[in-house]
């Protein structure tokens, strides 16, 4: 029992942004507005939590996630639906895959070149990719297209081996957690989408 106490009272950051990130996580899928705010707070205790176990592209996203919560809450508001108040999911086009595809190759460059030139990062090609397809996926998340949750899929996937390699423990059991959810999301989405 002291055990878990002391574990508790160590890694109590990493814990909380872990459940915060359930509530986020949760609705997303449900489509609340809410989400956004829930996506603020758990990112502010995960710049702590990476920056101290030296994921510098984990923690650079926090950062972006910290201004996109921001704009994704002002997105979803000013384009709702004026009967429903929510804003509805669509699909990117032709010309935003030539657009999207690109942004992440660009992304993963940028990111794998800081991380393996100007930090002490351990693993910067996986770091790497985890990074550009976040990114590209929350802004997508904020324009509210479906095909985010695909990324997500991926970029948590890969993420769980980064986080036991870390042995971020908590943070692995939360990303395996998000890949099943991005999954549920995506055909919640779907249906959404149908309607």
């Amino acid at each position: 029992m002291t055990l878990i106490f002391d574990y508790v009272i160590t890694n109590w950051v990493e814990l909380l942004g872990a459940v915060l990130s359930l509530v986020y996580l949760y609705l997303s899928i449900k489509e609340k507005i809410g989400l956004w705010i829930f996506g603020f707070l758990c990112s502010t205790l995960y710049v702590i939590v990476f920056f101290s176990s030296k994921f510098y592209a984990d923690m650079s996203l926090q950062v972006y996630y910290l201004v996109v919560s921001v704009y994704g809450w002002i997105n979803w508001k000013k384009n709702a639906d004026v009967k429903t108040h929510i804003l509805p999911v669509t699909t990117i086009s032709k010309q935003q895959y030539g657009l999207y595809i690109p942004t992440i190759f660009v992304i993963y460059l940028v990111y794998y070149i800081i991380l393996k030139y100007f930090t002490d990062s351990p693993i910067p090609i996986m770091d790497s990719i985890v990074g550009a397809l976040s990114v590209v996926a929350t802004w997508m998340l904020a324009k509210k297209k479906i095909e985010n949750w695909l990324l997500w899929i991926a970029a948590d996937g890969i993420a769980v081996g980064l986080f036991v390699y870390k042995q971020l423990y908590p943070t692995a059991v939360l990303f395996v957690i998000y890949t099943i959810m991005a999954i549920v999301g995506y055909f919640q989405w779907k249906k959404s989408m149908e309607r």
